[in-house]
């Protein structure tokens, strides 16, 4: 068996997984670490969402009641 590394842009993703998954002779094996682009945009919204917090625009969980809950 051949394997084949396909880069694919995050918005057309869930499109050519459905479509190469169709291929009944292609075996899939997703990746399941954060790329780096992945974990750039987390980190990106996370700087977005403390900024909007700062600004009282945004409502957290204490720390405390959040690993209560876990």
């Amino acid at each position: 068996m051949k394997q084949v590394v396909v880069n694919i842009k995050n918005d057309k993703y869930s499109f050519f997984m459905e479509l190469i998954k169709s291929l009944d002779f292609v075996q899939v094996q997703e990746d399941t670490g954060d790329s780096k682009d992945e974990i750039k945009d987390n980190l990106t919204q996370a700087f977005k969402d403390l900024k909007l917090y700062k600004q009282g625009k945004l409502k957290t969980t204490p720390a405390k009641e959040f690993l209560n809950e876990l």
